[in-house]
């Protein structure tokens, strides 16, 4: 076993925590998988999310330092933005495209289809919202009058799900009615520790970062080499850190999933009919994370990196991509994304430390994806055809809602319903999808993570900082 790559250990233990989960369900062990091993995955979380906003400080303060000439950091950032933008948009056309080509929503039998759709139509009756833009009313048709009270009943949510939808169009509502320059004024910290001690302030960390970093470029020489050389040692303390943490990562990883799945379902049978109520649309989301991560970006990377063969490519981040799918947070895994990038890649710390933890903050193709995906078939589960138009929203909606989706586990959810809403759809359809949405989210964020690396790695070609290839 000392012998094995540690990806390799990393997949045996989530492999085995799987397995353990679904031993303990049967046999009623349950209670035992949550008191005693999930904390350790509750604490594999806490100590990769303390190590990243110092790590993030202290590299990009080092890498910005580092530059001999501030222009270049505009450059950088300009590449960064327009490439995390590229694939962004690509990601939610690729949703848009396999959502209309499969249609997940129709194999849901048409009376429950008919039923969903009539309850629609009385949800916007009661917003006060008119007809459906697509000026169908099954709600006046005679030959569906006897599915009315059927329609009203499952209008119910039960407690649980509606406490958990108000608090989800809450936070939607705050966000869509802050100004449009609101995601400038926040990206500048009003008091530099408290952002520092708040991993959900990280891009007023990033803003401080590049800020001291630039300051330290301009003070002279003499003055400026203790403060370097301090950071630059503080940094190295950071990375030392990862490392110590990821030697024990297998472990963590097996209770991870391990506690994950045991709080999903009492037994196996119950967890395999979560993914069987929700087959077609999950199939069809994975199917897109499956396309961005195993064709897009490595076909992109093949373009312009010729020397990059595709094992390469996942044998140097699979150690991040299989984390990310453990913790499900892009946040979380960072301190090993930038490890992954910086050792196995050989993308200079540069630009490692100022591309990467922008991508972790802003780039969420998984996240755009899902929200496509979802959209259009919560749409085709209620009958409701969606116009070019309305799905051009969902591209604008999509795009701009990722850049502001916290890098934290199901964010996403929150973002989805500013999608819902801005096509006249109800926020409440969320809780269809509450149950299979943390598996997914897994999924989602590996996509997160290997979209930033695969950037990260473009943008160091395009800069001559790829030393190995």
């Amino acid at each position: 076993m000392k012998n094995l790559p540690l990806h390799v250990k990393i997949v045996i233990g989530l492999v085995l925590g799987i397995v353990w989960a679904f031993i303990s369900s049967a046999l009623g062990w349950n209670t035992f998988t949550i008191t005693w091993i999930d904390p350790f995955g509750v604490i594999f979380i806490r100590l990769l999310k303390f190590i990243a906003v110092p790590l993030v400080l202290f590299s990009i303060i080092s890498g910005v330092s580092g530059l001999s000439d501030v222009s270049k950091l505009g450059r950088l950032g300009g590449k960064t933005l327009g490439a995390y933008l590229i694939t962004t948009v690509t990601a939610v056309g690729l949703g848009l495209l396999l959502v209309n080509l499969v249609k997940p929503g129709d194999f849901v039998e048409k009376d429950q289809r008919v039923k969903n759709r009539i309850s629609f139509e009385l949800w916007l009756e009661g917003e006060g919202m008119g007809l459906p833009q697509d000026g169908q009313s099954y709600l006046s048709d005679p030959q569906y009058q006897h599915l009315i009270t059927d329609a009203q009943k499952a209008n119910q949510l039960s407690e649980k799900d509606k406490a958990e939808v108000a608090k989800r169009i809450a936070s939607a509502q705050k966000q869509k009615e802050v100004s449009p320059l609101q995601f400038i004024v926040d990206m500048v910290p009003e008091n530099v520790v408290l952002s520092i001690s708040n991993n959900g302030l990280m891009l007023q960390v990033i803003f401080f970062s590049i800020f001291f970093g630039i300051t330290l470029v301009m003070v002279p020489e003499e003055k400026k080499k203790p403060v370097v050389d301090f950071i630059q040692s503080i940094n190295e303390v950071f990375l030392k850190m990862v490392n110590m943490v990821m030697n024990a990562a297998p472990f963590f990883v097996f209770a991870l999933l391990a506690g994950v799945i045991a709080k999903m379902a009492d037994t196996p049978a119950e967890v395999f009919e979560i993914f069987l109520g929700l087959g077609s649309y999950s199939l069809t989301l994975v199917a897109g994370l499956f396309f961005l991560v195993f064709a897009f970006y490595p076909l992109v990377l093949k373009i312009f990196v010729p020397k990059l063969t595709y094992k390469e490519f996942f044998k140097n981040m699979s150690p991040a991509q299989f984390l990310a799918f453990s913790t499900s947070s892009s946040a979380a895994t960072l301190p090993v994304t930038m490890e992954c990038v910086e050792d196995n890649m050989g993308v200079s710390k540069n630009i490692s430390s100022f591309v990467l933890p922008v991508g972790a903050t802003v780039n969420m193709d998984g996240t755009s994806l899902y929200q496509a995906v979802a959209v259009v078939f919560l749409a085709q589960l209620h009958m409701v055809d969606l116009t070019f138009t309305q799905q051009l929203v969902i591209v604008l909606t999509a795009t701009l809602a990722s850049i502001g989706a916290a890098a934290t586990p199901s964010a996403g959810l929150v973002m989805m319903i500013i999608v819902l809403q801005s096509v006249g759809l109800n926020p409440a359809w969320v809780a269809i999808i509450f149950p299979v949405d943390r598996i997914l989210d897994m999924c989602r964020t590996v996509v997160n993570v290997t979209g930033d690396a695969t950037v990260s790695t473009l943008i160091a070609k395009s800069e001559g900082e790829l030393s190995k290839y």
